[in-house]
């Protein structure tokens, strides 16, 4: 546990070094987040409801994506673990004496834990001042949002550590990660709302792991009756069930790979 805890900190105190990029995302997602708030408001003004969906909802959910784009990285950056097996670094990794899942799972907690705090909430809190975000009063909501957001990271890292592990087979996950940074974001709910999508179209997406990541965090903080079961522990359940599913998937994919490890050159 000490390990896992000096690579948190690591991951963290990593981040927290890049000022100028921390400063430039906040601003970048304040710009996007505020175009798309105002292409959402102008759909809503011809069509007031749609699927249970007003302007205030859908613009809520604009910079709840926003917040959770570089928490979740869902278009990225990936885990440095495919290159460590494209290079054959990744053999010093198998030495340590910690899981690799373990390892990169500590690192990227604390690289979300920085993402979150220095540039998700400042980029919500410029949302709520442009715009009449819908805020919830209730604290145990704000709570289950909270809570929410941990298990939308453990699911992104999960899902991005499979991407990288596919390189001890096909030797470089470029590619997957090619197909998963375009899909994934719109699975997630991340570019468009899955409410806005032909009704059987979002609820098989709103069950898919990307779900998990905005879509899921956007309908607890909105107290919408579409999450799975139709509360907000419904979500929560939908979201560690993905969590530990794939994880644990992760760790057998693992256990498999490191069986046969080969490194380009020899």
């Amino acid at each position: 546990m000490r390990v896992h805890c000096a690579v948190y900190a690591r991951g963290l105190r990593r981040y927290s070094t890049y000022r100028a990029a921390t400063l430039a995302g906040i601003l970048t997602n304040s710009v996007f987040g505020a175009i798309s708030a105002t292409v959402m408001l102008a759909l809503f003004a011809a069509r007031p409801q749609i699927n249970g969906y007003d302007a205030g909802d859908a613009v809520t959910q604009v910079f709840v994506g926003q917040t959770l784009i570089a928490v979740v990285a869902v278009m990225g950056p990936p885990l440095e673990l495919g290159e460590r097996v494209r290079s054959g670094d990744v053999g010093t990794d198998l030495l340590r004496p910690v899981s690799l899942q373990g390892w990169w799972l500590s690192e990227d907690l604390g690289r979300a834990t920085f993402q979150l705090v220095f540039r998700g909430v400042p980029t919500f809190a410029v949302g709520a001042l442009l715009f009449d975000l819908v805020l919830p009063a209730d604290p145990v909501r704000w709570a289950a949002v909270l809570v929410s957001a941990v298990l939308a990271v453990l699911v992104s890292f999960s899902l991005r550590y499979l991407y990288e592990l596919a390189g001890f087979w096909i030797m470089d996950s470029r590619g997957i990660w090619a197909v998963a940074g375009l899909l994934g974001p719109v699975a997630a709910g991340m570019l468009l709302p899955l409410t806005l999508f032909p009704p059987a179209l979002a609820d098989v997406l709103r069950l898919l792991p990307w779900a998990s990541m905005v879509q899921i965090p956007a309908e607890i903080l909105l107290g919408k009756d579409t999450l799975p079961g139709g509360t907000a522990l419904g979500g929560l359940a939908l979201q560690a069930g993905w969590a530990a599913a794939l994880l644990a998937l992760g760790a057998w994919t693992t256990d498999r790979a490191t069986r046969r490890v080969v490194v380009q050159g020899g």
